[in-house]
């Protein structure tokens, strides 16, 4: 009965799921916004059926999963749209999403962490608006209302002193305290997403605006994969942390 609820809420979305007129072929950009979202809607339903598999005190943790790749879900049925209608870059609901997202994204280390030992909640405030600094700077400069290439350093700035907050920081001080195998692990595997996933971000938005002109379908296609692969993968790590530690 619970799974049919959760896929029925899922399914039953507004018409303009099935708006976007025919998807061509040769369009792969086009296709990687239809792979990422048939993605996350899978990832969506497991993460949320899993919840339950695993011990409480894993659970917010999954729960955080599940609303990410259901908030990106969301927006991906958006955004496919607008690429495949009218070829342009879904600026503004790509920013939406990860103004939610990402912030929830970067608090699941604090959640892992809290879950298994005491917490200062100073380092969840550092994440969240180090998060909030990178987004709103990176908007700034992909919408054209700030230079792109101050924006980008001012971006990339936020996103430095996350890591160093985990990788040197109290995260990492918190995740040598734990004491957890289980979350030092699932920790020190999100951090390497983090610094070697995320890269992909900035990677997009200098091939995207910065290497001599503004180029949307090499934009779309690197953000379209980061998703796929930071957002989905994050929930993954967490998943099979919480296994682990239950067995």
């Amino acid at each position: 009965m619970k799974l049919f609820m959760l896929l029925a809420g899922l399914i039953a979305v507004p018409s303009f799921a099935a708006a976007g007129g025919d998807l061509d072929a040769n369009d792969y950009v086009g296709v990687s916004f239809w792979l990422v979202t048939a993605a996350l809607l899978a990832a969506t339903v497991f993460f949320f059926l899993e919840r339950d598999n695993v011990s409480a005190k894993w659970r917010t943790s999954l729960t955080v999963s599940g609303l990410v790749t259901g908030i990106a879900l969301w927006h991906y049925l958006y955004m496919r749209g607008v690429w495949v209608e009218t070829g342009t870059s879904p600026t503004v609901f790509r920013y939406i999403d990860w103004l939610l997202t990402v912030p929830l994204l970067i608090v699941e280390f604090y959640l892992i962490l809290r879950a298994v030992t005491d917490v200062a909640a100073s380092l969840f405030w550092k994440l969240f608006v180090g998060s909030i600094v990178m987004l709103v700077f990176g908007y700034l400069g992909e919408a054209g209302i700030m230079a792109a290439w101050p924006a980008f350093i001012i971006g990339c700035l936020a996103w430095f002193y996350m890591i160093y907050v985990l990788w040197g920081g109290e995260g990492a001080a918190a995740r040598d305290a734990s004491g957890n195998a289980a979350v030092q692990s699932a920790y020190n595997t999100m951090m390497y997403i983090i610094i070697i996933g995320w890269v992909v971000y900035p990677a997009g938005y200098f091939l995207g605006y910065l290497a001599g002109g503004v180029n949307e379908g090499t934009l779309n296609l690197v953000y379209n994969l980061a998703d796929f692969i930071n957002k989905i993968l994050f929930g993954i790590v967490i998943w099979a942390a919480a296994v682990s530690d239950n067995n």
